[in-house]
C-alpha cells in the first residue's frame, strides 16, 4: 500500500509543532486520528520514523531522511496547486479552435490582437477544416460551426446568425447583365459548391414557392475559393454576409435580385465537450466571441 499525502502531512505537522497533541490542533483532527495516521506511516515504510517519550518525540534517522523528501513532495503538491488556482484565476495554456477557413479570415484572425492582448497567457492555435470534426481525434478544445448542428454528445453555445445574399461583381453585371427575375439566373454563370450540396440552395424563391436549388455552371469545395472567383468577374454567388461584407461596402461584391430574396441565416455555434467543468481559458474564448460578434454589422440574433 503506497503512502498517502495526508500521512505525510500528518508526519512533516507533528515533527514541525513538535507534539501530536499541537499537530492534531493545526490539522484540526483527533489525537488518536494523528496517531492512527503516523502508525500507518510507519507500517507501510517498515521502519520507526519518530521515537515517542512522554516528554517528547524525536525524528530517527530514518525519520530525517524521510522527512526532506515528505517536504519536497508536499511542496511540490503546494506548488501546483497554486498554479492551477492561478490558472482559473488568469486564463492559461494551449487553447486550439478549429473554423472554417472563411471564419477564421474574416472574423476570428482581425480578433486575435484583441483577444491576445486580454488573455496574454493563453496559447492561441487557430485550425481551419470545412468539415465536421472530432474534437478528441483533433485534439480540439472548440470548434466554431455554420449552419444546423447535428445532434452530438457536445455542447454548443450560440453566437448569432449570418444571411446568405445573392453576389456578382460590377464588372461581371456589366459585362453579362443583370438579372430580373429568378428564371433569368438561367442564363448566366452560376458559382456553387462541389461538396455540401445543400450550400447550393440560395435565400430565392423556386418555382414551387421552396428556396431555389441550382446546378453550379462552376464549382468549388471552398466558400474563399467562390468569393475571389465572383471579386474577378467569373460569375455570380451565394455567399454568407459574415464573408462579403466588407466587399459589398467597397461596392466590390453588389447583391443581385434583392427583392427576390428571403431572410435565410446560417447559424453560428462555438461546440465544445460536454464536460461539467468548463476550463477558463475556453470560457473567456467563449465569452470573447459571444461578446465580439454581437458587435458586428453581419451578425443577426
Amino acid at each position: 500500500m503506497k503512502t498517502t499525502l495526508e500521512e505525510l502531512l500528518v508526519f512533516r505537522t507533528v515533527v514541525d509543532t513538535g507534539s501530536i497533541t499541537a499537530a492534531a490542533e493545526q490539522l484540526r483532527q483527533t489525537v488518536s486520528g494523528i496517531s492512527r495516521a503516523l502508525r500507518r506511516l510507519e507500517d507501510k515504510l517498515d521502519t520507526t520514523l519518530l521515537t515517542r517519550t512522554t516528554r517528547r518525540l524525536t525524528l530517527t534517522d530514518e525519520g530525517h531522511a524521510f522527512l526532506a523528501h515528505a517536504r519536497n513532495i508536499l511542496t511540490a503538491v503546494d506548488e501546483a496547486e497554486d498554479q492551477l488556482l492561478s490558472r482559473r484565476l488568469q486564463p492559461a495554456g494551449r487553447l486550439r479552435v478549429n473554423a472554417a477557413a472563411p471564419f477564421i479570415l474574416h472574423v476570428m484572425a482581425p480578433l486575435v490582437a484583441e483577444f491576445r492582448q486580454r488573455y496574454p497567457q493563453i496559447d492561441l492555435e487557430l485550425n481551419t477544416d470545412d468539415l465536421v470534426i472530432d474534437l478528441l481525434e483533433e485534439d480540439t478544445d472548440v470548434a466554431v460551426r455554420i449552419g444546423p448542428l447535428r445532434v452530438s454528445t457536445l455542447r454548443a453555445k450560440a453566437l448569432g446568425g449570418s444571411a446568405l445574399k445573392v453576389l456578382a461583381s460590377p464588372a461581371y453585371l456589366k459585362s453579362h447583365g443583370r438579372p430580373r427575375s429568378v428564371a433569368d439566373l438561367r442564363k448566366h454563370v452560376l458559382l456553387g459548391f462541389s461538396q455540401r450540396e445543400s450550400l447550393n440552395h440560395w435565400p430565392l424563391a423556386g418555382d414551387h414557392g421552396d428556396r431555389l436549388h441550382i446546378t453550379p455552371t462552376m464549382k468549388a469545395s471552398s466558400g474563399e475559393t467562390l468569393r475571389w472567383l465572383a471579386l474577378r468577374g467569373e460569375g455570380i454567388v451565394c455567399l454568407s454576409d459574415f464573408m462579403t461584407l466588407e466587399d459589398r461596402r467597397r461596392g466590390d461584391l453588389v447583391q443581385v435580385l434583392p427583392k427576390h430574396t428571403v431572410q435565410v441565416l446560417q447559424p453560428i455555434h462555438a461546440v465544445y465537450y460536454r464536460s461539467a467543468q468548463v476550463s477558463l481559458r475556453i470560457a473567456c474564448f467563449l465569452d470573447f466571441m459571444d461578446e465580439q460578434l454581437g458587435q458586428t454589422a453581419w451578425n443577426v440574433r
